[in-house]
């Protein structure tokens, strides 16, 4: 595998105030982190869209993007219009992260009065949604008729800065969507319990190998940290009773322990992911 350095981000939407939320993306920026993504949900957290565009106008550098739109929410061409905006706005910097929808995406799917289908069927309908954007994105005029997308020669303007289409992240935990993000994605997200070790991430990392071939270097990583040096993320506690010291015992591949520079090396047990 090709080298690569780290990018580390920040996921955030839950701010107290709308002033907050600008301050809090500048100093995550003035910090040095590459990213500033937001999830998407009908509760507690900001629409994914509108919150990246306000950041995009406040700062420079820093990359924004959605960690993950569940695709079900939106039609593909509204969200390739979308995301070909934001890309517009920010001059470049938007990551267009995507998934099949986290298990209470079923509570947000009631609230629209729209199904939440097994999870064969909405992957499905993910792997066609991501060939409209793609499509759409690099700027093709577009026209299909499949299992569940109609789509009458659709376009969007204006393009985005990123050619052929801004990078696209997606969420994967399962065999059969770790085989899709390894023919599709930029960036593959890996969906691991807080408690899976080393092991457990180099079987999904050789899956995802296997379904992407010769591409395989080209793409990026993407792995959740839910503890450095001595702490942990207080709801790991809270709601699974894993402490910092737990996670340490049971070698989690989620967490980055010791020294700084420890956890700045390779030889790191955290630093692997």
């Amino acid at each position: 595998m090709a080298a690569r350095a780290f990018r580390f981000g920040v996921v955030a939407g839950q701010p107290t105030s709308g002033k907050g939320w600008i301050e809090q993306a500048k100093r995550i920026e003035d910090l040095g982190f590459a990213t500033i993504v937001v999830p998407d949900g009908m509760q507690r957290v900001l629409s994914p869209f509108p919150a990246l565009a306000a950041i995009a106008a406040a700062t420079s550098t820093i990359r924004v993007g959605t960690y993950v739109v569940a695709n079900d929410y939106r039609n593909p061409v509204m969200l390739a219009k979308e995301a070909a905006s934001l890309d517009f706005i920010s001059e470049g910097r938007f990551e267009l992260g995507i998934g099949a929808g986290r298990p209470d995406a079923e509570r947000d799917l009631a609230m629209m009065g729209m199904p939440f289908d097994r999870g064969g069927v909405r992957l499905n309908r993910l792997a066609e949604s991501i060939g409209i954007l793609k499509s759409l994105l690099e700027g093709k005029k577009t026209s299909t008729s499949s299992s569940y997308y109609t789509i009458d020669e659709a376009e969007i303007d204006p393009k985005p800065v990123q050619q052929p289409h801004p990078p696209m992240l997606i969420a994967a935990a399962g065999d059969r969507m770790i085989e899709l993000a390894g023919r599709e994605a930029d960036i593959v997200a890996f969906g691991l319990q807080p408690t899976a070790t080393e092991a457990d991430l180099a079987s999904r990392i050789d899956l995802l190998k296997a379904a992407a071939g010769d591409r395989f270097d080209q793409i990026e990583l993407n792995l959740n940290l839910m503890g450095i040096g001595e702490r942990a993320h207080p709801w790991l506690e809270h709601r699974l009773g894993l402490t910092a010291a737990k996670l340490r015992e049971l070698g989690t591949v989620s967490c980055l322990f010791g020294t700084v520079d420890a956890m700045s090396s390779n030889s790191n047990p955290g630093a692997n992911g």
